[in-house]
């Protein structure tokens, strides 16, 4: 199956996006002092852990993609580094 560049480049960008938003939750979450993610006593509510599954599902399949976008992009540049053709000129 073949990519498109701009299928490529948007898969590439999602699984970077996704890192970037899933990183950023996580952190948030740890840091949580609402009450939502850790109990008073400091355990980690279901809240939490449920939470804490989401952005792990979600590193995986951003990675997934990423990976899928990123080896599209490498795929259309060797495709078009190929097609170019040598350049047989001589300076004399």
């Amino acid at each position: 199956m073949k990519l498109s560049r701009p299928v490529s480049w948007f898969l590439l960008a999602f699984g970077v996006w996704s890192w970037f938003i899933w990183i950023t939750f996580v952190k948030n979450l740890w840091k949580d002092g609402s009450g939502l993610a850790f109990d008073d006593a400091g355990d980690p509510t279901a809240y939490f852990w449920v939470h804490l599954l989401l952005a792990v599902a979600s590193f995986l399949l951003g990675t997934a993609i990423g990976v899928i976008g990123f080896r599209g992009v490498r795929a259309l540049r060797r495709e078009a580094a190929s097609e170019k053709p040598a350049d047989t000129s001589s300076a004399s």
